[in-house]
């Protein structure tokens, strides 16, 4: 039986006459480019989040750049972050002229330690940058407290994690500003790439529109330099008719990986995915682990022979990545929790609408394999 890691199809299926209408809408009034459209999905996304901006960009790579740009982080600062994300989290502290700075994962939750923080501050410190990752809230408290003693920043990167709560508010309004990713495979996407900043500071959610703008805000005239990062009118239209949705499918998200972890509780050498107490946790994927890379590997081609989708996430740490090799600001650290996570962890098939059948067929090879 075949399962797919992520079923867009049957999610288009569902919306169609809705989506259909919005993307027609837009072409009929070609108005392509920002318009009502683009206000009403950031209005949308602020009450939804529970901020008092938003502001809509290119994609969850620029959001995370232009708050960084905007609170006036550059060459000489420091930022510090997980090892265990997407690249697209380091690039953009990067891209700042910044230097990344890692602390440990927990085991289970592959969220970053917060315990670990205060021993990698420094006095070019600037900026803390907490990755909700998978869909699961950083234990966000210890992070705030450590932020407001030290005076540093507390940007989210929040883009794995639309929806997600800690202790009774939503994942994009905890920290200083976040950052939104509405990729197609995000648990809220659009049909090519998007992205949003969050914030309750108008001054930090103006210099954001502003850099995003090219660095103006009264076309022609510019006294700085910003960038071209836009969310044009059809993907927030897309994204305006599947927000109402969002909440709902996020339960049968929460509702399929129960069903993993009833099944797969006692199967030896498998880690299922750790769950806090203090907020819900939108399972933007359902990771687990093997105890090495090999069985990783030999589950993952038994999942492909079977039609199942599958990939790793993450196989390299990014640490270790070869981007990094030879810079003189750069130390590598040794971060045992996520170096053992190396091409052992991938994911299982957890989307909306996702059949029970389909995750017993799942469970079925996996046990194959390990059992």
């Amino acid at each position: 039986m075949p399962v797919p890691l992520l079923d867009l199809k049957a999610q288009y299926r569902e919306l169609k006459p809705e989506l259909d209408a919005a993307i027609l809408d837009v072409m009929e009034n070609a108005a392509f480019i920002g318009g009502p459209r683009v206000a009403a999905f950031e209005a949308a996304i602020a009450d939804y989040c529970g901020t008092a901006h938003a502001v809509a960009c290119g994609n969850g790579t620029d959001a995370l750049f232009l708050i960084m740009a905007a609170l006036g982080i550059g060459k000489g600062d420091e930022v510090i972050t997980t090892p265990f994300t997407f690249f697209a989290t380091v690039e953009a502290i990067a891209h700042t002229g910044a230097t990344p700075v890692f602390v440990d994962i927990e085991p289970g939750t592959y969220n970053m330690d917060v315990s670990k923080l205060a021993g990698a501050i420094t006095e070019r410190t600037k900026a803390i940058m907490p990755v909700h990752i998978f869909g699961q809230c950083v234990d966000m408290d210890p992070v705030l407290s450590l932020a407001e003693e030290r005076g540093l920043f507390v940007v989210e990167d929040a883009c794995q994690a639309i929806g997600a709560t800690y202790n009774g508010k939503r994942a994009g309004s905890i920290g200083h500003a976040a950052a939104f990713s509405f990729f197609p495979s995000k648990n809220l996407g659009c049909a090519g790439d998007g992205g949003a900043v969050t914030t309750d500071d108008p001054e930090l959610a103006a210099r954001v529109r502003k850099l995003a703008q090219h660095g103006t805000t009264k076309k022609y005239f510019h006294d700085t330099f910003g960038t071209n990062s836009r969310l044009d009118a059809i993907q927030a239209a897309i994204l305006l008719v599947k927000l109402p949705h969002l909440d709902r499918w996020n339960a049968e998200r929460r509702a399929a990986a129960a069903v993993y972890d009833g099944l797969l509780v006692d199967l030896p050498g498998l880690a299922l995915p750790e769950m806090r107490s203090f907020g819900d946790a939108v399972y933007h994927l359902y990771i687990v682990k093997t105890e090495s890379p090999d069985a990783a590997e030999a589950v993952m081609a038994a999942l492909k022979d079977a039609g199942i989708g599958t990939a790793l996430y993450y196989p390299l740490a990014l640490h270790e990545q070869a981007v990094f090799a030879g810079r003189s600001d750069y130390a590598a650290p040794s971060l045992a929790v996520a170096e053992s996570c190396d091409g052992s962890t991938f994911a299982l098939p957890c989307f909306p609408g996702i059949a029970r059948e389909q995750q017993d067929e799942v469970v079925r090879v996996v046990k194959g394999v390990l059992a």
